[in-house]
């Protein structure tokens, strides 16, 4: 059976409201215009979170808008500049699924469309309400004859579709969930990259963070190799704000604390620390899935980096404890994470490696003994791997080799990357 993916679009496959923004662009001027917003806003959000019917507050948010085919010009040409991230990033899915990647959603199509159709979404597969204009271009009212305008509408639209194949929801609100409600989908995925709605995510099969989450718990080709939400960044001490905010922006999920606590030490990914944290011994050997520690000063005499290099965790710290290390170090770790980069590394070899992938990126970090890079190589060469770039530095104890290859390869070769003698961590990247 064919899967098919229902996606909403307002707050989903868009960052924004769209029928919020419109009343933004319609009423710029009007005296009234933050009142009457928050009365639209106030109507989404009753609808949003099951508390009023869809059509009830589909009349009260047209009825306030004041807006005309111009302003839809104008709300088109900004909801392109807000397409989700994670949708925008895996356009190559939506278009390589193009005959199951559906649109289906209380807004209107004549701004869905525009916004949705250069990612391969077929005007036939979206589904939407329309407007009523006058004769001077002003909306007036929608087609009530649209399932989609009534309470229930997305249940109402697939009954009468009666698609055959297995489809999965993937949106924010209360409408979307009633289709899991109802029996119609298999599963539904609470979309919480730019609101989460408790009502919504407690009533959910899985609650994803982007969409990379969704193709990744499906095992769906996907546009990054892991989604970042699922990499824990424990941040402890006095940490400026801006550190937490740099890497939330960047999608790691977010944990502040006074105290590396114990019940995140097997989990934490990612370690910012503040001026004199110190972390011990048996932490260090127990974080199995720590992969780089940042420290807000001089990491001499809080950790041991000796450890950190043998579980191939890579240190970043500020041995002049300079003002901007609040900044600098983070996104140094942010690099390290999403391009293997160890330049400035305190216990690494220093590599910039290209800001492109233009297939898989391999990271063996292996300990700094002779004929390892013979022994991956001569599995590249087994596997007849065609090798794109390839880099190699070695540092003290440590050895890592960076290795580009084309996409086209058995996943098996993973497994026998991982089993050559003397490796400490694998890794694969690609974006």
């Amino acid at each position: 059976m064919k899967n098919y993916y229902i996606i909403d679009f307002d707050s989903t496959f868009t960052q924004v409201e769209a029928l919020d923004e419109l009343a933004r662009i319609s009423l710029e001027g009007d005296p009234e215009q933050e009142k009457v917003y928050q009365e639209i806003e106030r109507y989404t959000n009753l609808a949003m979170e099951g508390k009023i019917s869809f059509r009830e507050s589909l009349a009260g948010r047209i009825a306030l808008l004041k807006a005309n085919k111009s302003h839809l010009d104008k709300l088109i040409s900004h909801l392109k500049k807000k397409v989700s991230k994670s949708f925008d990033r895996n356009r190559e899915f939506l278009k390589s699924n193009s005959d199951t990647a559906w649109i289906v959603s209380g807004g209107f199509k004549e701004f869905i469309t525009p916004v949705v159709s250069p990612y391969g979404i077929k005007t036939e597969n979206i589904y939407a309400n329309t407007f009523l204009f006058d004769d001077e271009g002003n909306i007036t009212g929608y087609d009530a004859n649209n399932p989609l305008s009534d309470e229930g509408g997305k249940v109402k639209l697939l009954k009468e579709l009666n698609i055959q194949g297995r489809l999965f929801g993937i949106g924010d609100g209360y409408s979307d969930f009633q289709l899991k409600e109802s029996g119609l989908i298999e599963k539904f995925f609470a979309f919480t990259e730019n609101i989460s709605r408790q009502s919504v995510t407690d009533r959910a099969d899985h609650v994803t963070p982007s969409f990379d989450e969704f193709l990744y718990v499906n095992d769906l080709p996907r546009a990054i190799s892991y989604p970042k939400n699922r990499i824990l960044c424990l941040i402890v001490g006095d940490v400026p704000e801006i550190s937490s905010h740099i890497l939330k922006r960047d999608g790691f999920s977010i944990r502040v604390k006074e105290t590396f606590e114990e019940k995140y030490t097997k989990d934490v990914g990612m370690l910012l620390l503040g001026p004199g944290v110190d972390v011990s011994d048996e932490q260090l050997e127990r974080a199995a899935k720590l992969k780089t520690i940042g420290y807000l000063g001089d990491v001499k005499g809080h950790m041991s980096r000796s450890i950190c290099s043998q579980k191939g965790i890579v240190v970043f710290d500020d041995k002049k404890n300079k003002k901007h290390n609040a900044e600098f170090i983070p996104r140094r770790m942010a690099e390290f994470i999403n391009n293997g980069d160890t330049d400035q590394s305190r216990n690494f070899p220093n590599l910039i490696l290209p800001k492109k992938i233009k297939g898989h990126r391999l990271l063996h970090i292996h300990k700094n003994v002779p004929g390892i890079m013979a022994q991956l190589n001569n599995v590249y060469a087994e596997n007849e791997i065609n090798i794109l770039a390839q880099f190699l530095m070695t540092r003290g104890d440590i050895g890592y080799a960076v290795t580009d290859i084309d996409t086209n390869y058995d996943k098996g070769l993973l497994k026998k990357l991982k089993q050559i003698d003397h490796t400490i961590k694998f890794r694969i990247l690609y974006k």
